[in-house]
């Protein structure tokens, strides 16, 4: 995994200025030094700049960046942060084309692709990705993000002129180009964050390349295409065929995953999505003659302050040494204190450029720094969930049939804090409502259809396009801002384009989630394991966080220029904060509860100040 970077201008020659536009691009680089330390480079055309922060996973020695190729009279140039796993079916046809391989990365493979076949070449891809290319026969800059938008993509268009970059933080180094907000910023902050409306950037006039969409920038000015969605097809394979296909789709993928020139780790939560990856990682390593290494995280204290929930049921760590006792890895045991966890809500928000989901992007960005002192790619869980149907609103009658997205069923909660001014101004309520009816009005659905496939189509619709992303966003800056490439089998588009299809009823069979996806792989899970209830990444119970929280907020409610002082009520929050805090009705997902609605505004009081940012 990389940073990239970049602008591009059809009516301006950047090459008149060379060095300053050079400095321009080293500067963008160096705000992205956290997702690779291994090495820089830049690229300037008269009409574009590309610049590229490397983390070396792919032939380390040759895959520099940004890569140029010369072919018919033009330069063709490449920024790429991602991986590629299906190079080797690509390279046949490349070479038969007459392309030289010069060196063995998947950089050059997604070059020659683009030179060959055409802009529409990214179909053949599969892999995680967010690249730019500067075409120089035809004068164009194209920007690429993978399906299911696993690496980040943002850009800003202003005076015909394209600036891009992985994350905000670098936009910013691109001259007049600076942090701001407005009322959609702050709608999207407090109506649906952390989630955050597809394409849209939080900073006034900032965006991101959607997934599964490539944009096209030239003389004719920004254009965007969608090569890939999700698509409705019957069902037609028995119960017998689809967990055969399943399970041979993840085996396959997590095979794939596994290339690279450097270990891969994985992390282990003791959870069966987790498990199953590091089971069929495992086995990968061993034929290698290699042991894996895995890692798990917990909070201190949390085995005595535990409290459990009908969303967080148990602790994760006995199916931890459930797992380890069947599986032999090189396992190592994380923990997270209640002061680092507090500390980490603020480098949180600089490793994302704006709030999100409090201690659990805090406590996992605190874990993947210490993971990369190990291991520089991982693989993870993430996203069964989305696609499977773990979540319970995918079967709670009352949470799947909620008029609004099913992860924030408690809308009042986000108001506890605000203002009625505030409230009356904003209506976050029309505004979370607009964008959830927009999400449902696109939604593919089979003709005939009942009333309950209709809504689970829905259902599931949502949990891919909002709540999946999300988590998305969340693992890639967490774990790249500390260079740990973060590996995500289950998102791969092959598994999702055909369990999206899959009935509910093979999902969820005898009542039990996931029920599909168990008996994928009960021949590789202990039984114990393999029946576990779902529960979610873990958090914190223990009060000295929350007397941490209050402490940090009333600091923030006797500083008169905290920024946020002209969105809240102190009174309500000072009555907040006095009251009992509740842990298991969280008003953002599974585990965002009274703790974290705490943690929410500190973050955004801190990004505030951060970025200069005024209401």
């Amino acid at each position: 995994m990389c940073g990239i970077a970049g602008f591009c201008s059809l009516k301006r020659c950047y090459t008149d200025r060379q060095s300053f536009w050079e400095n321009v691009l080293i500067s963008m680089h160096q705000k992205l030094i956290h997702r690779g330390g291994d090495a820089s480079g830049i690229y300037l055309a008269p009409y574009a700049g590309l610049s590229h922060q490397r983390l070396s996973i792919r032939d380390i020695t040759h895959g520099a960046q940004p890569m140029i190729r010369h072919h018919n009279g033009a330069d063709y140039a490449i920024a790429y942060n991602g991986e590629i796993y299906n190079t080797d079916e690509l390279i046949p046809e490349l070479t038969a084309a007459g392309f030289d391989f010069l060196t063995t990365s998947d950089t050059e493979v997604i070059l020659y692709a683009y030179m060959h076949f055409g802009a529409s070449f990214v179909s053949h891809l599969n892999g995680i990705f967010a690249f730019a290319i500067w075409d120089g026969a035809t004068g164009q800059l194209l920007l690429y993000r993978d399906r299911v938008g696993t690496k980040p993509l943002f850009y800003s268009v202003k005076d015909n002129e394209l600036v891009f970059a992985s994350e905000p933080k670098a936009l910013f180094c691109f001259p007049d180009l600076t942090p701001s907000i407005d009322k959609n910023s702050l709608r999207e902050l407090l109506a649906v964050g952390p989630a955050r409306t597809p394409g849209y950037g939080i900073f006034r006039g900032i965006c991101e390349v959607l997934p599964g969409h490539y944009m096209c920038f030239n003389t004719s000015g920004l254009s965007d295409t969608i090569y890939w969605d999700l698509k409705c097809l019957p069902h037609t394979d028995s119960y017998k065929d689809t967990v055969a296909h399943v399970s041979f789709l993840i085996r396959d993928t997590v095979k794939r995953q596994m290339v690279s020139d450097v270990p891969v780790c994985t992390f282990l939560s003791g959870g069966i999505d987790s498990s199953i990856v590091t089971a069929l990682a495992a086995s990968y390593q061993s034929a290698h003659d290699k042991t894996l290494n895995t890692f798990s995280f917990d909070f201190t204290e949390n085995d005595i302050y535990f409290q459990s929930n009908s969303f967080q049921p148990e602790r994760d760590l006995p199916y931890v040494n459930c797992m380890l006792k069947h599986c032999k890895t090189n396992h190592t045991y994380l923990e997270c204190t209640q002061e680092t966890l507090a500390d980490m809500l603020y480098t949180a928000v600089d490793a994302k450029d704006m709030p999100g989901m409090t201690d659990v992007d805090a406590s996992l960005l605190y874990f993947c720094s210490l993971v990369k002192k190990q291991n520089k790619v991982t693989l993870t869980g993430e996203c069964a969930d989305e696609i499977f149907g773990g979540y319970p609103w995918f079967y709670r009658k009352e949470l799947m049939h909620q008029d609004g997205f099913p992860w924030s069923a408690d809308t009042n909660a986000r108001t506890v804090f605000l203002a009625d001014d505030v409230v009356k101004n904003l209506d976050l309520s029309s505004y979370s409502h607009a964008r959830y009816e927009e999400s449902l009005k696109k939604t593919p659905h089979l003709p005939d259809e009942t009333a309950e496939e209709y809504r689970r189509r829905e259902i599931a619709y949502l949990n891919i396009k909002w709540f999946m992303q999300t988590l998305l966003d969340r693992m890639d800056r967490t774990s790249m801002y500390s260079g740990l490439e973060a590996r995500v089998p289950f998102a791969d588009h092959r598994i999702i384009d055909y369990v999206y299809n899959v009935p509910w009823e093979m999902k969820y069979q005898g009542g039990v989630e996931k029920s599909l996806l168990r008996d994928a792989f009960c021949d590789l899970l202990p039984p114990e394991l393999l029946h576990r209830k779902k529960s979610p990444y873990p958090k914190t119970y223990h009060p000295g966080y929350e007397k941490i929280l209050i402490s940090r907020m009333t600091d923030i409610l006797a500083d008169s220029n905290a920024p946020i002082l002209p969105l809240i009520d102190k009174k309500k929050v000072k009555k907040f904060m006095e009251s009992p805090k509740e842990y298991g009705k969280p008003w953002f997902g599974q585990l965002m509860a009274g703790p974290q609605l705490l943690a929410y505004f500190i973050q955004l009081n801190y990004w505030m100040e951060k970025y200069h940012l005024s209401i």
